[in-house]
């Protein structure tokens, strides 16, 4: 039973879904040096790394951005850190999980002590440097809990002291335009009366689970996002956290083992801030989602039962994928199998959960994995990046991983029993905000391999779109949809004309400031809705001039001229509006080639190529555009309809 708990600690710790390094590490490392791409750094980030080798590809990270290079895919992000204790031994592993995750980050750091004084000092080098986020790594003794065990009315006023300090520190950081990451506390180990110290006010327990929920409901309505620390000790055992010695010795806030598990969760967090949450599961069939092999074991020999120890560690995985799926994960098959022998599971086993319709793209052939995937992306009009393959074969695993390295791939044990942990600890899918627009995203990917599978019945696209039965739905900005549509501006890479990111604060704004109009744009059509596919920002300059700000749409509409409808509508408000100019701006970024013919095609003509390759377009407001064959909606905004 020791062993037992100690293999379930090691997995978190050693981040035991990360394929080990190669023997040649330290080689490559050295190959990097002076002339890495993003994709290269990413690769070798993607390992699990003790503290050397994260040390190494540190300095090659750092050695890199002191050229200024741009190292794409990777995002750019300069995150703040503020902490009561010695973090600087974590900035390695910050940098490291990071790029794992499709990050290029840059730390800014203060002096130890100084966590108070950073942050309220308008002029401190932490709100000098104007980063992106700054992370509050505070931990319980960075606030005066002072214990009163069985005094109700001092334990709830000392709450309210360590709230009102931490939302000072927020406050003055806010100031500077960074986003915080607010950490709730880890309890300490130690005890004063046993199982009685939650429920008794005054008591360290007590204490910081009244802080924990104070922390929470202040999150509501703001752009600051929440690292779950507390969660994190738990999982990995507050004892295993919690390190004494570590404390006394170095002020760590945290055991040093548990630095790796720690850095990875908040570069999860940045990721996902940054539009670089996966979004799609691929399940392998075989000793995957079942015991045994179905062409040789047949439906009913595969091991799937309930009450059969094996049989439940399969059923545990293919709970996670429904889970994942009802709060809008695609789920998609890459099987080597026989189509027709792998949907009968799906179709006629009775202790199946997952059902074939609930599957967005099922492929089952004796194609290789990797070809498969792209096959996936392709009909999901998802990027590779989006990709996370489960698969109990390590050989599938190393193939896909060579040949298609943005998709994800956790290693799996052997026991199937936590091949479900496993893909739960990964943390793939992280989330900042969670929307019924998420909830739904399943919906609408699997709704977009229909319409393919349409597309290639119907013959000529316009006898395919008249078949769709489109209605698209133009409304401006509203408080409905604002977290929506900052999701997307942060989100959104490929159909994406200028990349400008905005927080949901600064969509507010923009909502409420006349010299913009906005557009959140709708598409449904004969399969449901496909949610909010566009977001437009126009800005009103001299001269009767409307520049398109951002203009933003989602892939999985590509192919159905909603760009047309889109530039109709503009067309029409301006015109309304006074308006006898639209200008539009195109900045290339490394994901966003796929727009740089989008004015051209649209009619505009090109006056200018500025600096770093952005161009600027220009189309007179009275230009007839083509339509394509759907309804149009126009709707207030909703605050107006409640």
């Amino acid at each position: 039973m020791h062993q037992e708990l100690n293999v379930s600690c090691d997995l978190f710790l050693d981040l035991a879904w990360l394929p080990r390094p190669p023997a040649e590490f330290k080689d490559m490392c050295r190959r990097l040096a002076g002339s890495a791409s993003g994709a290269e750094i990413q690769h070798l980030a993607s390992f699990a790394l003790d503290a050397n080798q994260a040390a190494r590809l540190a300095r090659v990270i750092r050695a890199l951005q002191g050229q200024n290079r741009l190292l794409s895919p990777l995002t750019p992000v300069k995150l703040g850190i503020l902490a009561n204790g010695t973090i600087d031994l974590a900035i390695n592993a910050l940098a490291v999980a990071a790029a794992r995750h499709g990050i290029l980050l840059e730390c800014v750091t203060a002096d130890y002590g100084m966590f108070i004084q950073e942050a309220l000092d308008p002029a401190s080098r932490m709100n000098a440097a104007r980063c992106d986020v700054v992370l509050l790594a505070l931990d319980y003794r960075a606030f005066p809990f002072a214990r009163s065990p069985g005094n109700a009315a001092a334990a709830a006023a000392n709450i309210e002291e360590a709230i009102s300090l931490l939302n000072r520190i927020r406050d003055g950081i806010s100031a500077s335009g960074a986003i915080c990451i607010l950490q709730t506390l880890a309890p300490p180990v130690e005890a004063l009366f046993g199982s009685l110290d939650r429920s008794l006010p005054g008591t360290p327990r007590h204490f910081i689970d009244g802080f924990n929920r104070r922390l929470l409901a202040g999150l509501e309505g703001t752009t600051d996002i929440l690292l779950d620390v507390a969660a994190i000790a738990e999982t990995v055992g507050l004892a295993n956290w919690h390190s004494p010695s570590h404390w006394n010795l170095a002020k760590l806030p945290f055991a040093d083992g548990c630095v790796p598990f720690y850095a990875d969760h908040v570069a999860r967090l940045l990721a996902a801030m940054r539009g670089k949450a996966r979004r799609c599961l691929v399940l392998d069939l075989d000793n995957t989602l079942w015991g045994g092999v179905v062409g040789d074991d047949s439906l009913h020999g595969i091991m799937l039962a309930e009450g059969d120890a094996v049989g439940e560690a399969y059923r545990s995985v293919q709970c996670l994928a429904l889970a994942l799926r009802e709060r809008g994960i695609v789920l998609a098959v890459s099987s080597k199998n026989t189509d027709e022998v792998a949907r009968r599971v799906f179709r006629e086993h009775p202790e199946m959960l997952i059902r074939e319709e609930q599957i967005a793209v099922f492929q089952a052939n004796w194609d290789d994995k990797a070809t498969n995937i792209k096959a996936i992306a392709g009909a999901l009009s998802l990027g590779l990046e989006s990709m996370v393959l489960l698969d109990d074969n390590p050989a599938e695993r190393g193939l896909v991983r060579q040949i298609l390295p943005q998709v994800a791939v956790p290693e799996l044990p052997d026991d199937p029993a936590l091949f479900a942990r496993t893909l739960a600890a990964a943390g793939y899918f992280e989330a900042t905000i969670f929307s019924d627009e998420d909830r739904r995203r399943a919906a609408y990917y699997e709704g977009n391999a229909h319409r393919v599978e349409l597309q290639e019945r119907a013959g000529d696209i316009d006898s395919y779109l008249a078949s769709l039965e489109m209605e698209i739905t133009f409304r401006p900005f509203d408080r409905t949809g604002r977290s929506r549509i900052a999701q997307l501006i942060n989100k959104s890479n490929q159909f994406n004309l200028t990349t400008r990111r905005y927080t949901e604060a600064e969509v507010a704004a923009i909502e409420n400031d006349p010299s913009c109009t906005t557009l959140q744009v709708r598409l449904a059509d004969r399969f449901g809705d496909n949610g909010m596919i566009s977001v437009v920002i126009c800005r009103t300059l001299p001269e009767a001039t409307w520049e398109i700000d951002t203009w933003l749409m989602s892939c999985r509409v590509l192919g159905r001229r909603a760009e047309q409808m889109v530039l109709r509508e503009i067309l029409r408000q301006a015109c309304e509006a006074g308006i006898r100019t639209l200008v539009g701006i195109y900045r290339p970024t490394d994901r966003n080639a796929m727009v740089r013919d989008h004015y051209a095609k649209l009619g505009f003509t090109q006056v200018a190529a500025e600096e770093g390759s952005t161009s600027r377009w220009m189309l007179d407001t009275a230009t007839e555009i083509g339509s394509a064959p759907m309804r149009i909606n126009r709707a207030l905004p909703a605050d107006l309809h409640t």
